[in-house]
């Protein structure tokens, strides 16, 4: 914590001074570039918030790509938002939430309001567009964050209006790849099931407390694997696509949890 204060004072807060015009501008003009800043400040703001970021796999690039993955705290964000460029899909109230809001409207995050249905087509619209232009769109799948000792069933709803939403936007090429995100050790020493509460965001805690937790607690190693996508075609079905990509992700979850290598998933292959 002590370390974390000054470089607050002398490091992040001078670089968001700087950036966050420079962002407004390059998102107005609609420059491709758009992605580097955000890159570089999850990058600072990992070292703040303690995280030791592990890659296995590599994000798809240059391809309309949809990531379903699972959920565990806040700092997901700022742990994948390190390793490649994409754009978030949020509740709605992240929108309104002082500072963050604005910074997730920089990254260009699609915000989804769950307590309406009708809702989930604009949404898809959205991501459609985003994915068509050759972007890659995150969907935590589960809808709500969990400690991250197991996998949530996925929700298909989002993913299946996503689907056609990419075809009707133009996108002929499309993926689904499974991203996993693993918080394996605090300090160095595996993470018991009771010091998991120290991470993740669970319903009993406020924002502010969770915050105030994160900042004092541990550096926290946490895996970020990419498994191999597949195509995602208009006709499939998208319960069984969704469902596909949950067991995936739940697999990789298993293996990282209990320190074993990922196992090699025989229809994680891509077929082009």
């Amino acid at each position: 914590m002590i370390f974390r204060v000054p470089f607050f004072l002398f490091v992040l807060l001078p670089v968001m001074i700087v950036i966050i015009p420079v962002q407004a501008v390059i998102n107005a003009l609609k420059l491709p570039c758009w992605g580097v800043l955000p890159r570089f400040f999850h990058r600072l703001g990992c070292i703040f918030l303690g995280l030791r970021v592990t890659v296995i796999g590599k994000p798809e690039t240059g391809r309309a790509t949809l990531l379903v993955s699972n959920h565990v705290s806040w700092t997901d964000i700022v742990a994948v938002g390190s390793v490649a460029e994409v754009t978030f899909v949020a509740k709605r109230e992240v929108n309104d939430w002082f500072f963050v809001g604005m910074m997730a409207r920089l990254q260009k995050t699609i915000f989804v309001d769950r307590t309406r249905r009708s809702d989930a087509g604009r949404t898809a619209q959205e991501m459609g567009a985003r994915m068509a232009s050759g972007n890659a769109v995150l969907l935590f799948a589960e809808g709500q964050s969990d400690i991250g000792t197991h996998v949530l069933p996925f929700r298909s709803a989002l993913v299946g209006a996503a689907q056609h939403a990419m075809i009707e936007a133009g996108a002929t090429d499309v993926l689904i790849q499974p991203l996993t995100i693993a918080y394996t050790k605090l300090q160095g020493l595996p993470v018991s099931r009771n010091e998991r509460s120290m991470i993740a965001w669970v319903k009993s805690k406020s924002m502010g407390q969770n915050i105030r937790e994160i900042l004092s607690g541990p550096v926290k190693d946490v895996t970020v694997a990419f498994g191999a996508p597949r195509l995602l075609r208009e006709t499939d079905n998208r319960k069984v696509v969704t469902k596909s990509a949950e067991d995936d992700v739940r697999t990789m979850l298993v293996a990282l949890n209990r320190g074993q290598p990922l196992p090699v998933l025989a229809d994680q292959s891509l077929q082009v």
